[in-house]
């Protein structure tokens, strides 16, 4: 498969992948309290990805593996980071412009429990293993090119998958969200979307994505515990 193929492809089956994962959690309602209308898609954004992953073995070459605990600290770390930094830094900018803030819906519609267990997990493997799983695995005999950024190469097949990524969050476009809550998400999601490519590739497993990814979620799961308990 050719390189220019592989970034016509490629990010034409994650956003289909995307989309109709999306559809099957409007079209499928399982009327059952626990469980958030965001599971239907999530499952099948996993299940997608999954099915993209084993039909593109070939060009895809996805390995995940159990990573050494020493490993993940910097992910870790730098997960919680983009989260803090970003998310502050923005909030600042808004409220010294008098910009009205604004929570993701998901907190007025889950418990804590519930968003640890769709959000911070569900959540965060469905999409690493698309975007990062799939479409940065399928982009990676482009892993040569890219740009660098704080001494550190920053690959093409790293920019495309964040990049798809963060686009991906438009879709709160349906839920109301405003002009700044999504610019503030989208850049988020950028940032972090970087990080977790980036590991990814260093260490050619994806689940230091879905750690990059559950570490950027943590803050949302502290807020969430934190409007729970009214602090």
């Amino acid at each position: 498969m050719k390189n220019s193929e592989r970034i016509i492809y490629g990010l034409l089956l994650t956003a289909v992948a995307f989309l109709a994962a999306n559809l099957s959690g409007r079209l499928i309602k399982l009327n059952i309290n626990f469980l958030p209308d965001s599971f239907v898609s999530d499952t099948a954004m996993l299940l997608f990805a999954i099915l993209l992953i084993c039909v593109f073995k070939k060009h895809v070459n996805y390995r995940i593996a159990w990573p050494k605990f020493k490993n993940t600290l910097k992910p870790i770390l730098f997960g919680i980071l983009a989260a803090v930094i970003v998310n502050s830094l923005i909030y600042g900018i808004g409220m010294s412009l008098g910009i009205e803030q604004e929570s993701h819906y998901i907190f007025a519609e889950t418990s804590p429990l519930q968003f640890f267990l769709f959000v911070f997990i569900c959540a965060s493997v469905a999409e690493e293993l698309l975007f990062r799983g799939f479409l940065q695995n399928i982009l990676k005999p482009l892993q040569n090119k890219g740009i660098k950024l704080f001494k550190r190469h920053i690959s093409l097949p790293v920019i495309i998958s964040a990049l798809a990524f963060s686009l991906a969050h438009l879709c709160l476009i349906a839920s109301g969200a405003g002009a700044y809550f999504l610019f503030r998400t989208l850049t988020f999601t950028f940032v972090l979307g970087l990080i977790a490519g980036y590991y990814q590739e260093k260490y050619d497993n994806n689940a230091y994505a879905i750690i990059v990814h559950m570490s950027g979620n943590l803050m949302g799961l502290i807020a969430s515990i934190m409007l729970m308990n009214n602090i």
